[in-house]
């Protein structure tokens, strides 16, 4: 099921324009989906990926790993969020069991209080403004709901990799992780663990306590 955001605000980022330029052969110009399919399974421990578990997938593009979250927490519900209309379409089109939903995290919550779990995959760098999107997946958090962002390398090969792909996520960037305590906490989040190495960028926040 795909359904449209009530709001959105992402129709002056250039990003949309981006990725819904290549949507059409993003799956086929990924590298090795079989690989990064075996590092989330051995990961899914430190995910706490659990039956049940209610999961936001931010920026899911395509869904390459929207089936895979969804057979981890199954009988659970994982809602799938994109600003990109064409990415989303090609996710809606591979009859995943999740829900996709066109929506910009940088302007707006898909739901307050709904969710165990927001995971950003492989597209942080991407959001335009990182405190407003913290704002918005914290609102979507039950009060002992998790974020985890990851990418399967490092910021600074993330960093570079952007850096060389040019065009609208040529500035695209992980922050370092000495600034990641303060963006946390303008997004209402508490740092509680993060791995930066060169195969991995793994970073796992709460809602601060109020």
């Amino acid at each position: 099921m795909c359904k449209p955001s009530s709001e959105t605000n992402s129709g002056a980022d250039p990003r949309v324009a981006f990725f819904d330029h290549h949507a059409a052969h993003w799956d086929q110009a990924t590298a090795n989906q079989a690989e990064s399919l075996r590092r989330l399974g051995l990961l899914r421990d430190r995910l706490r990926l659990q039956p049940g578990s209610n999961v936001l997938e931010v920026g899911c593009g395509t869904g390459l790993i929207t089936g895979w979250l969804a057979a981890a927490v199954r009988p659970g519900r994982v809602l799938a969020v994109d600003f990109s209309p064409a990415m989303l379409a090609q996710a809606g089109a591979k009859n995943i069991p999740a829900e996709f939903q066109l929506l910009d995290i940088c302007a707006e919550a898909p739901e307050e209080g709904a969710f165990d779990l927001a995971l950003c995959f492989q597209c942080f760098p991407h959001f335009r403004n990182h405190p407003a999107a913290l704002r918005h997946i914290a609102r979507a958090l039950r009060p002992d709901g998790r974020l985890v962002v990851l990418h399967l390398q490092g910021s600074e090969q993330m960093n570079t990799f952007h850096r060389h792909t040019g065009g609208a996520v040529h500035a695209d960037v992980l922050p370092s992780a000495d600034r990641w305590p303060h963006l946390l906490a303008l997004g209402g989040l508490q740092l509680v663990g993060l791995e930066d190495r060169a195969d991995l960028f793994l970073l796992e926040a709460r809602q601060a306590p109020r």
